[in-house]
């Protein structure tokens, strides 16, 4: 062959080669995008199935993980154990049944009558909708970097931090873009259109990549049976700090929805520093660092009462630090690129272990949230492991001194949990405190970080309404000034029963509440139910999901308190939401919503509803009172009959609504809580 002809067909596999790196780049982008776009827009469309709970978004992020080791899986046993001319095969059959699923998600039908077990219900109904096409997404980068691999690619590691950047970018333009700009029914096209894109993207990549092997290196061994645990406890470590943390901030320090955006931010942006060249993690720095996080960590864990201005930073550059730690030195230990599947199965398997133990076990074998300081434990554990051999004794003395601080950390964070508490729970829904201060004057209800309910424990104030149901607040001059008769009263949230001190002979209130343990709570340690006047039911199950199914008499006022954290639950503040409540409401009846919260501004988005069905409304606000432990509060009052509107002890609490126009109402299909958040106007 002439030079001229070598140098031509040279010059046409270099083509070759990056044409083929760039489709698989496009095509790895393509996947992780879909992956991470998947994510936000599952959660959102079941979210209304499962109360509005923020566990949901947990257990998607489990069945995300689950599904993820699964499609590692997957492409380890195809790279393993077929041969190199039937892997594209196989593969793209794979995808060709992953179509038949479109449109992608759910459908109605799915929707549960009865939540015993949401948890496994959520798991099981994702596995069997959504399943095939997230494990073949998964199974894509890893797959394509090995046939990469095959094909000579020098650095396939390097397209593992562009797929971060991609689940980044997904990430951070789900709240921003794709949410506010398209309804739920538009979201689920439109993902389902781009990816079968991606099936036409990856299946030219892999026939363009078809038999192709990989040249041993020499010398190259396999990994050993310590490389491989500690891929698997340094991946695993990671994703509880990621969780753990997340739990932490939102229900402990500043319960602002789309905080969890932060964490899972840096948890990907460690993933992309790490990963993007040989020399881009500095062990000896980062080892450095990783010190001063813990301790930072350990001293904020224990310092809740400093404001989140400081906190929140101090929480968020810990888990950095952390996590940038473990993602290093999976980078540090990581495989020659012949065993690329195996490397990243054993961080799938890592990953999903994290998650598991977060989002499924510990909320059954805690009773307290104790999953961040025992992942600072795990982490300083971790730390002196892999640094023994390398160090020298003072070293490891201080490495270990170090983990046996954490370990301290975790026994006084279990300690100050316990303080106080005369009862501890913890379920699907959250974690339910009741406090009793060593006064014994009253008992306080917490869920989460969040009051929920509070009663003096003397006879004579047992029945007094404290916290936000004060006799100023809407609710108590609506329920003792305008409507004095006989009425039956609907309430979507139990908390301890605070609104049954106001029931009469002759009156009927109903309480709806999703979480079994606050029904067992407010009966149990709070006496405002057995002490009320008037007929008390309680109706378990999402407030929405039990109002479709009954048929019961109509309310002179239904009362809607479920929005006070920041787990909002959406559904109860859509059109359809108030469509429902009407036909459970007589003509002349007042719906009231409890609209008090730090980080949402809700009173125009619900006053655009009701403007929209004719109801006149005005919003009461109330001033706190520090000795009668009664909390500023906003109600929101809506009726056909501005009688009651009119009457002079409400008119003198009004207080004026914020215009919302441009706005579209919020409905089941198209709300964003974005745009209610008081930092983002």
């Amino acid at each position: 062959m002439s030079a001229t002809s070598l140098f031509a067909v040279t010059t046409h596999k270099d083509a070759q080669n990056i044409r083929l790196n760039a489709f698989a780049s496009g095509t790895i982008f393509t996947s992780v995008f879909l992956l991470f776009a998947l994510e936000p827009l599952l959660a959102k469309r079941i979210l209304p199935w499962f109360g509005g709970s923020a566990a949901v978004w947990s257990t998607c992020l489990v069945f995300y993980q689950l599904a993820l080791l699964v499609g590692y899986i997957y492409a380890r046993l195809l790279t393993r154990h077929v041969s190199s001319r039937l892997q594209s095969s196989v593969h793209i059959a794979v995808l060709a049944v992953s179509l038949l699923l479109l449109p992608i998600g759910p459908r109605d039908w799915w929707k549960p009558k009865l939540i015993e077990h949401p948890s496994w219900l959520i798991l099981g109904m994702l596995a069997a909708t959504v399943g095939l096409p997230f494990a073949a997404l998964s199974a894509t980068s890893p797959l394509l970097q090995d046939w990469l691999a095959r094909c000579g690619h020098k650095t396939p590691y390097r397209l593992f931090a562009l797929s971060n950047f991609a689940s980044l970018a997904a990430l951070l333009s789900y709240p921003v873009l794709i949410e506010p700009l398209f309804s739920t029914g538009t979201q689920v096209l439109g993902w389902s259109a781009l990816y079968a894109v991606f099936v036409v993207l990856c299946i030219y990549v892999a026939r363009q990549s078809r038999g192709a092997t990989t040249q041993a290196k020499p010398g190259a061994r396999p990994a050993s049976l310590t490389q491989k645990v500690y891929w698997l406890a340094l991946s695993a470590c990671g994703s509880m700090l990621l969780l753990s943390t997340t739990n932490h901030i939102t229900k402990n320090i500043a319960p602002v929805p789309f905080l969890w955006v932060l964490p899972l931010t840096l948890y990907l942006l460690t993933f992309i520093l790490a990963f993007r060249g040989q020399q881009a993690y500095k062990a000896a720095v980062w080892r450095r660092w990783l010190v001063v996080a813990l301790l930072a960590l350990g001293f904020a864990l224990h310092n809740i009462q400093f404001s989140e201005r400081l906190l929140l930073p101090v929480f968020l550059a810990g888990l950095f630090a952390c996590c940038y730690f473990c993602h290093g030195e999976l980078v540090r230990l990581r495989a020659d690129a012949e065993d690329l599947t195996g490397f990243y199965l054993m961080l799938s398997c890592g990953g999903a272990a994290g998650a598991v133990f977060v989002g499924l076990i510990a909320p059954y074998l805690f009773s307290g949230i104790y999953e961040l300081p025992l992942s600072l434990v795990f982490t300083a554990v971790l730390a002196v492991l892999l640094r023994w051999r390398e160090s020298g004794w003072m070293s490891r003395t201080l490495q270990t001194c170090l983990a046996f601080l954490m370990a301290l950390v975790l026994q006084a964070n279990v300690a100050e949990y316990h303080k106080n508490a005369v009862l501890l729970a913890r379920n699907f829904y959250g974690s339910l405190r009741v406090v009793q201060p060593p006064d014994l004057r009253q008992r306080i209800f917490f869920h989460g970080t969040i009051v929920h309910g509070m009663q003096y424990l003397s006879p004579e104030l047992r029945d007094h309404a404290a916290t936000y149901f004060g006799p100023q607040s809407g609710i108590g001059l609506l329920l003792t000034k305008c409507l004095p008769g006989p009425k039956r009263v609907g309430i979507v949230g139990l908390g301890v029963g605070t609104i049954a001190t106001y029931g009469r002979p002759g009156d009927s209130f109903e309480f709806y509440e999703i979480d079994p343990q606050v029904i067992e709570v407010a009966n149990k340690q709070f006496t405002f139910l057995r002490d009320s006047h008037a007929v008390i039911s309680t109706v378990e199950g999402d407030a929405r999901l039990s109002l479709e199914q009954r048929h019961a008499p109509l309310y002179d006022v239904i009362v809607l308190d479920a929005f006070s954290g920041d787990a909002v639950p959406i559904h109860l503040l859509t059109r359809e939401a108030v469509s429902l409540y009407l036909e459970h409401l007589k003509p002349g009846g007042v719906l009231a919503f409890h609209l008090t919260n730090r980080y949402l501004d809700l009173p125009p988005i619900v006053k655009q509803l009701v403007d929209e069905i004719g109801y006149k409304s005005v919003l009461v606000s109330s001033r706190a009172s520090e000795k009668d432990a009664i909390y500023a509060s906003l109600w929101l009052l809506a009726t056909r009959d501005e009688g009651i509107l009119n009457d002079s002890s409400i008119q003198a609490e009004v207080v004026p609504i914020r215009s919302r126009a441009g706005h579209r109402p919020w409905t089941d299909e198209s709300n964003n809580l974005f745009e209610a958040l008081k930092l983002a106007q």
